[in-house]
């Protein structure tokens, strides 16, 4: 048995389709061992007919006619006269080891590798940016109290530094000896320092 599937053809030019839905893809089916023995179609949507015009000898000179293909962008066309009229047409495409070249590069490059690049660049871009950012952030916060720091001293009236100025004595606390807090030894609480009620844990007094 030879199948061929008939992608489209054409009769002196002229489209050869099925004969009831019109469909221009359709298989060519030859059984027997005469050449002489009739082809039948049969479309994509089971209809089916008798092709008196085409033998089983015919398809297989269509069938050795055929140009094949190697590459993706290529057609498996053919040509041959059959009793004065001009068959042409092109075949279904078989798979080339080009067609699985180019869908594995538009798989790969197209959805896998390509965004795995682009989020790669972007990530580094951020890498670099962000420091930059950052360190302009800080410099503007830096501006901005200093700024304001001189827009409210200027409001206060200003100020000098007095070189008399002597900071005022410390009064430590008699009663935790400055330290603010006193320690204990308990068995019965995890806390071994309290803090002292007569300076209120500030460890100076009045």
């Amino acid at each position: 048995m030879l199948t061929l599937k008939i992608q489209q053809m054409t009769v002196d030019g002229h489209p050869y389709t099925c004969p009831e839905c019109l469909s221009e893809a359709f298989t060519l089916d030859g059984t027997g061992f005469l050449d002489a023995m009739p082809v039948r179609g049969n479309c994509w949507q089971s209809h089916s007919w008798e092709e008196p015009l085409i033998t089983l000898g015919d398809l297989k000179r269509i069938n050795e006619a055929s140009t094949g293909r190697e590459r993706a962008e290529d057609d498996d066309t053919f040509e041959i006269v059959i009793g004065g009229a001009l068959i042409a047409g092109i075949l279904h495409p078989d798979v080339t080891l080009d067609d699985l070249k180019q869908a594995w590069k538009r798989v790969y490059w197209g959805r896998l590798l390509k965004p795995a690049l682009r989020q790669q660049k972007n990530q580094a871009k951020r890498a670099i940016t962000r420091p930059i950012k950052k360190a302009a952030r800080n410099s503007v916060a830096v501006v901005k109290a200093g700024a304001l720091e001189a827009a409210w001293t200027a409001q206060a009236g200003g100020y000098e530094a007095d070189p008399d100025y002597t900071p005022e004595p410390v009064n430590a606390c008699p009663a935790c000896d400055g330290n603010g807090e006193h320690r204990i030894e308990s068995r019965l609480h995890s806390t071994t320092r309290i803090r002292c009620s007569v300076c209120s844990g500030t460890g100076e007094i009045d």
